[in-house]
């Protein structure tokens, strides 16, 4: 597996990526990893990923945001504008030609905003339970009235987490930027092929969500595949060998 390199941004936000590139890189598709809220590039999927791209000879990259995993910066103080502009710095200067971008959750997000930004580099995307628009229709919408005033007085909310001990420090920033980045809301146009994997038994992000962006974008050809039993974390052996089809057949059709 390859080292960690670090790459500097017009912001000077160090951030962490590992990436492995094809002598042709130029001439097929790469693949770029796009992480979740509060995750980072060592997760199953990144690596699974990592090992099935490679094997196949092509370029994959795999990164931390900054205040994610060990590049620099402090989780509270970052947002999805920061994380899709790092998102958005290391496809543009590190990697070359059309790239298929997957997204695990806030990477799903993160993965459309880039559609938007940089729709002439993005050869196809894979959503795996996306989670476009979260800040506001989860996060926010799922708040009560006591801690509404209590992150807009104070600037930010402790909220319990299902995968850590320590609980989410939700910020106002993350809540207000989030709207400013919203896909959900606004004409979204998505010209390339879209995959969106989702486990039935996924209990962060609703199965609402990814038929309600089936609805929304603009697409010529989008496909929803559901896993029985998969939860959010869709990292079992079936659930990685169903990404891994998948991604074969969109590496075959963007080649």
């Amino acid at each position: 597996m390859p080292a960690s390199q670090y790459h500097v941004t017009p912001q000077g936000r160090r951030l962490a990526f590992k990436q492995t590139r094809a002598r042709d890189a130029a001439a097929r598709p790469g693949v770029v990893f796009l992480g979740g809220f509060r995750s980072d590039m060592t997760g199953t999927k990144a690596e699974y990923l990592e090992e099935f791209v490679t094997k196949k000879g092509l370029s994959f990259l795999r990164f931390d945001y900054s205040g994610h995993g060990v590049s620099d910066g402090t989780f509270e103080e970052g947002c999805i504008g920061d994380w899709a502009e790092d998102a958005a710095e290391l496809i543009g200067e590190r990697t070359d030609g059309p790239q298929l971008l997957v997204g695990s959750s806030m990477g799903g997000w993160i993965a459309l905003l880039l559609a938007k930004r940089m729709a002439p580099r993005v050869a196809g995307l894979i959503g795996i339970a996306a989670a476009p628009d979260f800040t506001q229709d989860s996060m926010w919408a799922g708040f009560d009235s006591d801690q509404r005033a209590t992150l807009v007085r104070e600037g930010q909310l402790s909220v319990p987490s299902e995968y850590s001990d320590a609980p989410y420090v939700i910020t106002k920033r993350l809540i207000e930027d989030g709207r400013d980045h919203l896909v959900l809301r606004d004409p979204l146009p998505l010209p390339f092929p879209v995959r969106l994997l989702h486990g039935t038994a996924d209990a962060d992000v609703a199965l609402s969500v990814p038929l309600r962006l089936i609805e929304h974008a603009s697409c010529p050809d989008m496909r929803l595949t559901l896993v029985k039993d998969e939860d959010h974390r869709f990292s079992s052996d079936t659930a990685l060998d169903l990404l891994g089809r998948t991604l074969s057949d969109m590496i075959e059709a963007a080649q």
